[in-house]
């Protein structure tokens, strides 16, 4: 499956996927080039957006988002955050909120059995992989960072392929349940229709 539209990547993991347990599953692979990107991106400047159309984005998400998150200003700070991480890392942030929708329901605080933390369900190793030891997962806007760029990795890697870099940042490459899960939510909740030429799925 390819959406040429929606690059992603991570080592995220979930609290209910059903494969081998933490013990004896192996750490995902990490591309090479992976901590010099990341390292580009913490100073990086917000990128420039169209905010007449980051507004309408966020004005047709939010309803959406309602039944994980009360409050109001909360969700629509949280939207135009992952709208911009999205961006910055090149992903459709649709794409994105199905992930989070999967990994951690919208819970900032999630975490997981295995020791996954935050809205993407970052493990800690990505810390000293990446070289960032001050870094704090369960900060929101820097776990997105995080899930973000480790996932436009994954599908750099794999050429396009989603089904495989979503199971990569699941750490369940082989196995296609996970990324049935994300796209399930992505086409049940997120989807926002867009010309043919836009996206491409084979």
């Amino acid at each position: 499956m390819t959406l040429a539209c929606l690059p992603l990547s991570a080592g995220a993991e979930s609290a209910e996927r059903p494969s081998a347990s933490p013990e004896t599953r192996p750490a995902p692979e990490r591309p090479a080039s992976l901590r010099d990107t990341l390292e580009d991106l913490q100073g990086a400047k917000p990128a420039s957006m169209d905010v007449r159309t980051a507004r309408q984005w966020v004005d047709t998400m939010e309803p959406r988002l309602a039944g994980f998150i009360a409050d109001g200003d909360r969700r629509r700070t949280l939207l135009l955050r992952l709208y911009q991480e999205a961006g910055l890392a090149g992903l459709a942030p649709e794409l994105v909120l199905a992930v989070v929708e999967v990994e951690s329901a919208f819970r900032a605080d999630a975490v997981s059995s295995a020791g996954a933390v935050g809205l993407m369900q970052i493990m800690p190793f990505w810390i000293h992989e990446l070289g960032l030891p001050a870094d704090d997962l369960e900060d929101p806007w820097r776990n997105l960072r995080y899930g973000c760029t480790i996932l436009a990795h994954y599908l750099a890697m794999e050429q396009g392929d989603l089904t495989r870099a979503l199971a990569r940042y699941n750490g369940s490459l082989g196995e296609t349940w996970y990324p049935e899960r994300v796209m399930s939510a992505w086409q049940s909740r997120w989807h926002v229709p867009r010309s043919a030429s836009d996206v491409t799925v084979r």
